[in-house]
């Protein structure tokens, strides 16, 4: 078959087959209206470091979508390990209500003592299926040094460093030009 034929996918081996990407987990924040509104998310990502620029991924049917346009802002904080009350509670999963303390970079709210927290302006808004993308401009960081919580396979896990030195040089992700 053409690779340019359409073939339907099916759904739920889509997700699982995605599923197997390891991911952190975070929180997406936007205040609107007075109220800060959260949802868990693992579809995060670096997009630029000159300018700083991050990207997120929500689907339209989310109350976060309306939350974030009309903030024109919105913070990530990455969990960190120990964390999963507060994953399941912005996931609408949780069956009770984690202690939250919320904190503002630059305007923007945030979660206090998570591993890292970024704090964004929306730089651009693309159409993505059932989904938007959400360019964030990079206005506030804060790296709080805890390990990460970890997804993979529909569970949460834990990030264990390998205790030996690599061989060779290690890989810079951000590196712009190769020498």
């Amino acid at each position: 078959m053409d690779v340019h034929e359409k073939q339907a996918v099916d759904g739920k081996l889509f997700r699982r087959v995605m599923g197997r990407f390891t991911t952190g987990v975070t929180v997406i924040t936007a205040e609107a209206e007075g109220a800060v509104r959260g949802m868990t998310a693992n579809a995060f990502m670096s997009g630029s470091l000159s300018p700083p620029l991050c990207i997120i991924s929500i689907a339209k049917k989310a109350r976060m979508h309306g939350a974030l346009e009309a903030a024109g802002h919105f913070g990530v904080s990455i969990l960190a390990q120990g964390q999963e009350a507060i994953s399941q509670h912005f996931a609408g999963q949780g069956s009770a209500d984690p202690e939250l303390l919320f904190e503002h970079m630059g305007g923007v709210p945030v979660i206090a003592n998570v591993s890292a927290a970024i704090a964004a302006t929306v730089h651009a808004q693309h159409d993505c299926g059932d989904h938007s993308i959400f360019i964030g401009r990079i206005v506030g960081l804060r790296d709080d040094e805890r390990a990460p919580l970890v997804y993979h396979a529909g569970k949460y896990a834990t990030l264990q460093h390998r205790k030996e030195v690599p061989a060779g040089p290690v890989i810079d992700f951000w590196e712009l030009e190769p020498d």
